[in-house]
């Protein structure tokens, strides 16, 4: 188990602490223990050293009131003519780190208002004293360290709020790379189960209808239709419980369907009688969600063709070229509209919903596909998918 780096850094407050005490220690205690000289009687050199040093401890919540504090301290000394530490005019740091909190922490307008106002003050009440005490011989010392401090601090208060945008704005890409990760895996998902759902109890209305009529002079071919029905109808419940374990992080027991699988697709419409030729390449270098959706596409477009266009050749053809994975299934004129159409009098049912087409779009489209679907001149229905390796190969 690692430790947090956070946690082992020394807290703030004992930072700052530590800060105020090594500020008073060594720029008042010399003077009160005659190590150096100072200027004054020995209780103010003591209450300006502590009121100097002590606010430091707070420096972090309330920058303006330490900087404030300071500042006033200073120009009080100064006009007093109390020297509190070994330098002239109190030279020390606790202006200098005053000022550096306030540039750092707070925003530019504010810190440059509040820096101006103290540091000038404490300049000019510098100046003044120079005038009343010439003796004293102070000087403008604090103006030469607070500036530069300043400064120092606004550069590094600037990188670390640039650092917290960069952050931030890093954090919020990665929520929405999320969100965006997630709609498009609900809308696989619906996709999915639309597919399966369609197909299945498209081929079901054909096989139950072929039962009804055949079941008085054929029993033995409606029993064969009943059969069919049953194994669809559990493949897809198996197919369905695939999908929500996969949804939600289980192994599922059911792989998901690849080209491979087209040919046990097809001959499923075969032994109801359609006419389908499939001409796959027996190796295909594509990832498995780019067979999976091929796979999808075929059995969208194929479930068209027995709701709307009836038993009419069908022509599924898969090319896997340097650049694009391309799937097409075509099919001849029929009494309905086709392999993609929306309305139509087949044999399965009635008009369409419409989101055949619209899922398989937005399925290829996840994978930076495209999808055309329109009549044929000569009649019939044409859908090609095009699938760029490049992109999903990425």
């Amino acid at each position: 188990m690692t430790s947090d780096p956070a946690a082992d850094r020394p807290a703030p407050d004992l930072i700052d602490g530590c800060l105020a005490a090594a500020s008073f220690l060594l720029f008042s205690i010399p003077v009160l223990a005659g190590a150096t000289p100072g200027q004054g009687p020995t209780a103010a050199i003591v209450v300006f050293g502590v009121l100097t040093a002590l606010p430091l401890v707070f420096r972090r919540r309330a920058p303006v009131a330490v900087l404030a504090t300071v500042a006033a301290v200073l120009i009080v000394a100064a006009l007093s003519d109390v020297r509190f530490t070994p330098f002239v005019s109190n030279g020390g740091p606790a202006l200098a780190i005053a000022a550096f909190t306030v540039a750092d922490r707070l925003p530019v307008r504010t810190a440059l208002r509040a820096g101006v106002a103290a540091i000038g003050l404490v300049t000019a009440a510098e100046l003044t004293a120079m005038a009343l005490y010439p003796a004293t011989a102070q000087d403008a010392i604090q103006l030469v360290t607070a500036v530069p401090a300043w400064l120092l601090g606004y550069l590094l208060g600037t990188r670390r709020r640039l650092g917290q945008q960069l952050r931030a704005r890093e954090e919020e890409r990665a929520r929405e790379e999320e969100r965006r990760i997630r709609a498009e895996e609900r809308l696989r998902v619906s996709a999915d189960v639309h597919d399966i759902v369609s197909h299945t109890l498209s081929m079901i209305a054909v096989r139950s209808g072929v039962a009804r009529v055949v079941l008085d002079q054929q029993p033995g071919e409606a029993r064969a239709a009943l059969e069919a029905i049953e194994d669809a109808s559990r493949t897809a419940l198996d197919e369905l419980r695939a999908v929500l374990r996969a949804v939600r992080g289980e192994h599922a027991a059911v792989a998901a369907p690849s080209l491979a699988d087209l040919p046990a697709l097809v001959e499923a419409v075969r032994a109801d009688g359609y006419e389908v030729a499939l001409r796959v390449p027996p190796h295909v270098d594509v990832p498995p969600l780019v067979e999976e959706s091929a796979y999808r596409v075929v059995q969208e477009a194929l479930t068209n063709v027995v709701r709307h266009a009836g038993r009419v050749p069908v022509t599924i053809e898969v090319t896997s070229g340097a650049e694009e994975l391309r799937v097409s299934v075509v099919n001849g004129a029929g009494p309905g509209s086709g392999a993609g159409s929306t309305p139509g009098s087949g044999p399965g049912s009635g008009a369409g919903s419409g989101f055949g087409l619209v899922g398989m779009r937005e399925r290829v489209a996840l994978l930076d596909g495209t999808v055309e679907a329109a009549p044929r001149p000569e009649g019939g229905f044409a859908v090609v998918a095009r699938f760029p390796k490049e992109t999903a190969r990425a």
